[in-house]
């Protein structure tokens, strides 16, 4: 038993010399903060207000991007369920119904309400205002063109905001950098000595800057081709529908092809099909 005691002592002498001096050494010096905060709170009132100025970019185009993008579902839907109505329907009294009992709240109900109103206004009244001079015809032409462009302004609101955001978040970002490394170099020269750790760190913080401006340009850039491309599509959809309902309300003849069939609605409402 005391030679087992005897042999933990000789170890305990053997590692206790180094304790003290570790004890007594200078601890690690702890790694400098270099995130991303340290730096907001390191620069001065310039560069506060960019940041800021960022972040208002990036939640107003999250903004613009969800909420379009989720109206834009919306309206596709709707319009392809009244698409489906409108063709199915006996006459146009029954989309008239339809509407009225619905409401119209897609581009392509929005256009047919009205043309269909302008129609049977022009036919009853006659042209009392100076809107309403010409034929039915032209009456309801100016109606329907009236209704694409505003169609089409409800489906570009926003996008001027996508776009200024994907082409000035860069140009705020890099502004921010030049200001940093400014301010950084200024302070590496007013120092004793300079080193790599004086400047790395300075710098590396300015250029975080340049990086929150691309991430908020990026995801507006894309959202921003995306929803003209969308837009586009369905205005073109539209265009083709109003060329038919102009033809349905005025001639009572579609030009569309279907499935080898010409289909067409008189006057009289009548579905009537020939191949």
């Amino acid at each position: 038993m005391s030679n087992l005691i005897n042999h933990a002592m000789l170890l305990l002498a053997q590692v206790s010399p180094a304790a003290p001096a570790a004890a007594g050494g200078a601890a690690p010096a702890a790694a400098p903060d270099m995130g991303f905060m340290h730096f907001v709170a390191q620069s001065d009132a310039v560069g506060k207000g960019l940041f800021l100025v960022l972040i208002l970019m990036s939640l107003v185009s999250w903004y613009l991007i969800f909420v379009k993008a989720f109206n834009n579902m919306r309206v596709r839907r709707r319009a392809s369920d009244f698409l489906n109505k409108f063709w199915n329907a006996s006459s146009l009294e029954q989309v008239e119904n339809e509407i009225a009992t619905h409401g119209a709240g897609d581009p392509f109900s929005h256009l047919a309400s009205h043309a269909m109103h302008a129609r049977d206004h022009h036919s009853r009244y006659g042209a009392t205002k100076l809107e309403e001079s010409g034929s039915n015809g032209e009456f309801v032409q100016r109606t329907m063109r009236k209704v694409i462009d505003e169609e089409t302004a409800k489906l570009e609101n926003g996008l001027t905001v996508l776009a200024s955001v994907g082409s000035t978040a860069p140009f705020v970002g890099l502004f921010g950098t030049v200001w940093g490394v400014y301010h950084a170099l200024v302070n590496i020269g007013m120092s004793d000595g300079v080193t790599i750790n004086r400047i790395a760190g300075p710098v590396g913080e300015a250029l975080i800057m340049t990086g929150l401006g691309l991430a908020v340009a990026i995801p507006a850039v894309l959202a921003y081709n995306t929803f003209v491309r969308s837009n586009r599509v369905l205005l073109s959809r539209l265009d083709a529908y109003a060329h038919d309902l102009f033809a349905f309300l005025t001639t009572g003849a579609q030009v569309a092809v279907s499935d080898g069939k010409v289909r067409a609605l008189g006057r009289n409402g009548a579905n009537r099909g020939a191949q």
